[in-house]
């Protein structure tokens, strides 16, 4: 499955209890095993998203690079970043904690995350040794607030322990920085200026031409560079773009089959129809009943 996530669709998308719903902040806790199976799928949440994982490992291609995760590591994304699972082990359990754009704005800590080149491209961090206890500990008792009885000052408490968690994140960070001194490099800006235009013109343009012309590089020196650096051609990339966008109103409106063709610019619902089989091997009907 691949989705667009906010703060509002999450809960339906993820069957989540309506009642545990809170201003800016919303809490995942996932399992890969028979029964409570963790979906693996491409994930772009309008927001900050952090991923804990618990125990285990996962595999999955970040912001168009491949990372792998193992018990104690975090991934931090910032908003609109693309995350595919690729792979779990049989043990993987992962803690997400996404927050609103709303809720980052309020706090300083947490626009400089959003807005740091670093965090973008070392998107996958572990703390010290010592700490590793503690982060446990605390993201544990975020989950137990988050699902305790509502009360008149239980999202301010909530709030206090997210900061509390990102100012280790930060701090974790700030070490890297002096070992590593990262500097946004050539092929840093090219990745971050495609993704920023299929995000915006995928459901309308398919041509290499458009993409490269507006990056001031040749259709053949784009496509070269995205397949070596991440996998996958400039097409590919838009297809998967443009699928994210279907499977998404597929799965969190109520639109006709017909409707979201027509919002996606294909000539018509059978293209459409025919090119989402292509890419997902289901129809769009099948898809959107859970087959």
């Amino acid at each position: 499955m691949a989705l667009f996530l906010t703060p509002d669709n999450v809960y339906k998308l993820y069957n989540i209890d309506p009642s545990k719903k809170m201003e800016g902040i919303v809490i995942l806790h996932q399992q890969n095993h028979p029964g409570k199976e963790y979906t693996e799928h491409t994930r772009v949440f309008d927001g900050l998203l952090l991923g804990f994982m618990i125990q285990g490992s996962m595999k999955a291609q970040i912001h168009f690079l491949e990372y792998e995760l193992n018990a104690g590591d975090i991934a931090v994304l910032q908003p609109k970043l693309m995350i595919d699972t690729q792979s779990l082990s049989k043990n993987a359990e992962i803690v997400t904690i996404g927050l609103s754009l709303d809720f980052i704005a309020a706090f300083p800590i947490l626009r400089e995350f959003v807005m740091n080149s670093q965090v973008r491209w070392q998107p996958v961090i572990r703390l010290q040794h010592e700490e590793i206890r503690l982060q446990k500990e605390l993201v544990t008792l975020i989950q137990n607030f988050y699902h305790k009885t509502p009360s008149p000052r239980k999202t301010e408490m909530l709030r206090h322990l997210v900061i509390a968690l990102m100012c280790m994140i930060s701090e974790a960070y700030s070490g890297l920085a002096d070992q590593n001194n990262f500097t946004k490099n050539r092929t840093h800006e090219i990745i971050d200026d495609f993704y920023l235009l299929i995000s915006k013109y995928a459901t309308q343009q398919r041509s290499v031409r458009f993409y490269a012309e507006k990056l001031h590089l040749t259709p053949q020196y784009l496509s070269t560079f995205l397949k070596q650096k991440t996998g996958k051609s400039v097409l590919q990339w838009i297809d998967h773009a443009m699928i994210l966008h279907a499977k998404t109103q597929l799965k969190s409106t109520n639109l006709s089959i017909k409707q979201i063709s027509h919002d996606l610019h294909f000539e018509n619902s059978s293209v459409f129809c025919r090119f989402f089989k292509k890419i997902t091997g289901v129809s769009p009907r099948a898809f959107r009943n859970g087959s």
